[in-house]
């Protein structure tokens, strides 16, 4: 059954949900007005808060309180944080190589008040000339943005929603670097972030320094910061084994920038925010080789990099130019390791090309088993494996899929051996015994596992085996609205599953105003992205990449607790990892349980 359906000949086709860069206001999803220009960079208002500020909250207290808190809370903008938990002095623990990270809280009674922050160098308490600088450190106010909540059963974000049916709130999430001072009015809460990048050369020991916090110009507090550098070594990012697979969006890049795609000006963008998915030793460059591979389920959906023609005779013809300059770039940054192709089985199973002979953009619609589908993807398939040859990349490029049925896989693999039998396969679905020794990058949900025997001898093949997380679960998981710390379980999890990494949707697929507000009008807040423009991060981001780092760290102590044979300390490690499965937050918190792992990890 094929469908042939004629459109105009467009270069573009515009998302009905895109506000013009030329607007001289912004608006949200929800229709509302942001109050300033729309895309801000540099600067931007937060949006007023939807919950009302309690008087009694901050009855008979201090001008203001200030000091450490934790990096698993979320501080609400509307409370004062609590003084008996703010401390002076606060000493973190690093390998050689680590990124360890604190938060400052100050809370405001009267106001308003300026506030600024500055952080001294971190000096060895024993070796003055060995010191950490501003290059090693990651600092910035911790911004509020709108978010809202799991669905009214409790069970995950998945399906269409409408705020007027949630609770909408602030919340605190993103780290705005690109700020230096914020004016915080009375009877709020403000918090901030430090992250220090541990060099790997670094002298072992203490070192010493402080984080000052200024309102109106004056001193508030200065907070003592210690960093307790070990022996140990946590080799460079591109050096983990850790395999993160994080879906990156260049289209959202060129829409909330107003840049025209692949120009000059998009990639020097885009070096910005693919920054921290080089820094967290992402793996996989996501190439969509099909218009529209998951149909229109993010604000900027997903062109084609690979232009399709029909020839005026009949045979096809492919142009890779823009694919090429993608992974090129890509590359470039460091980002080599693997590159999934999406997706011979786009969630509309529709598919366009330009027709030569009547000067128009068709679509044809076919799936796996048909025979259209065949020669359609049988001759793109076989120009696609001669210029991966040519330019190296067939070994490290995967056709790749995304939560297909079974059978539809079946003919799918048909299609592709016939192009070229040594194609690799990727996919990230449901678990299906018949086909794993098919799947070279199999990736399953959460909820799912492979067992020892599975993965063991996909192992031996020197496949990869990871897992997902989605809108389907409600926990762990990286809303804006889920804590903190449920990002860095994901590391401990893969750990104790024994798998070789992770693979999240969203790394960068904005909402429209997604420095102001997480909601979107399908997922829950913060489903669609992990960083923010303008190369910022966020709370949740940072903490995923902690337990990344836990993860290579328990694969270096595995290693040299094997060579000394020490099945005690292997032992101990089992245990800690065992702590880790079938996790509830309502028996325990992700904090605790990691809290309480740490402490063991560093006793090996």
């Amino acid at each position: 059954m094929i469908r042939i359906l004629f459109l105009f000949c467009i270069l573009f086709i515009t998302n009905p949900h895109q506000v013009q860069a030329q607007d001289v206001e912004g608006v949200l999803h929800s229709g509302q007005r942001t109050g300033q220009a729309p895309f801000p960079v540099d600067s931007f208002e937060e949006l007023p808060n939807p919950v009302a500020t309690q008087p009694e909250w901050w009855r008979g207290r201090k001008t203001y309180h200030a000091g450490w808190g934790s990096t698993d809370v979320r501080y609400e903008k509307e409370r004062p944080a609590s003084a008996k938990s703010l401390k002076k002095k606060i000493e973190l623990h690093a390998w050689k190589g680590e990124r360890v990270s604190a938060q400052w809280v100050v809370s405001a009674f009267e106001g308003p008040m300026d506030l600024t922050y500055e952080v001294s160098d971190l000096v060895h308490k024993k070796n003055s000339d060995s010191r950490m600088t501003a290059d090693d450190f990651l600092t910035g106010f911790v911004r509020y943005v709108m978010t809202d909540e799991l669905n009214k059963d409790g069970k995950g974000t998945c399906g269409h929603r409408v705020n007027s049916d949630f609770d909408s709130t602030l919340v605190a999430d993103m780290i705005d670097h690109r700020t230096t001072e914020l004016t915080i009015p009375a009877q709020s809460t403000r918090p901030g972030w430090i992250r220090i990048w541990v060099a790997e050369d670094a002298q072992e020991g203490k070192y010493e320094g402080t984080v000052t916090l200024k309102g109106n110009g004056q001193v508030l507090e200065e907070l003592q910061l210690i960093v307790n550098v070990e022996s140990r070594v946590l080799p460079d990012p591109s050096q983990w084994g850790f395999h993160l697979d994080l879906w990156q969006n260049p289209y959202a890049t060129a829409r909330y920038y107003d840049l025209e795609p692949w120009s000059d000006a998009h990639f020097a963008q885009l070096r910005e925010d693919m920054k921290h998915y080089v820094e967290a030793g992402g793996d996989v460059i996501t190439a969509s080789i099909t218009h529209r591979p998951w149909d229109g389920q993010t604000h900027d959906y997903f062109e084609t990099m690979v232009t399709w023609m029909k020839k005026a005779d009949g045979t096809w013809f492919f142009d890779f130019t823009i694919f090429d300059r993608w992974v090129e770039f890509m590359m470039e940054m460091e980002v080599d390791k693997q590159i999934n192709c999406y997706s011979m089985i786009p969630w509309r199973l529709s598919f366009q090309y330009y027709d030569q002979a009547t000067n128009q953009l068709k679509f044809v619609e076919t799936e796996p088993g048909e025979e259209a589908f065949a020669e359609m993807w049988g001759a793109m398939l076989t120009a696609f494996a001669a210029h991966l040859k040519e330019k190296g990349w067939f070994e490290k490029t995967f056709i790749a899929m995304d939560e297909r049925p079974m059978e539809a896989m079946k003919e799918t693999l048909k299609v592709i051996y016939s192009a070229d039998k040594d194609f690799n396969v990727s996919l990230a679905g449901g678990l299906y015994p018949e086909l794993l020794d098919e799947i070279g990058d199999y990736c399953i949900p959460y909820y799912s596992e492979f067992t020892p025997e599975m993965l063991e001898k996909r192992r031996e093949k020197g496949q990869v085996s990871t897992f997902y997380t989605s809108c389907s679960q409600s926990y762990p998981n990286s809303f804006t609205f889920s804590p903190p710390a449920e990002s860095e379980l994901i590391g401990w999890i893969v750990a104790d599953r024994k798998l070789d990494g992770f693979l999240r949707w969203a790394y960068n697929s904005w909402v429209l105003e997604p420095l102001l507000d997480s909601r979107f009008i399908t997922w829950g807040a913060g489903d669609t992205y992990f960083v923010y423009p303008g190369g910022r991060t966020s709370l949740r981001y940072e903490r995923l990449v902690e337990g990344i780092q836990k993860y290579e760290k328990i694969q270096i102590l595995r290693k040299n607790l094997n060579e000394r044979g020490d099945q005690k300390g292997l032992n101990k490690i089992d245990e800690i990892l065992a702590t880790f499965r079938d996790f509830d937050p309502e028996k325990e918190t992700a904090a605790s349980l990691i809290e309480r792992a740490n402490k063991e990890l560093r006793r090996l």
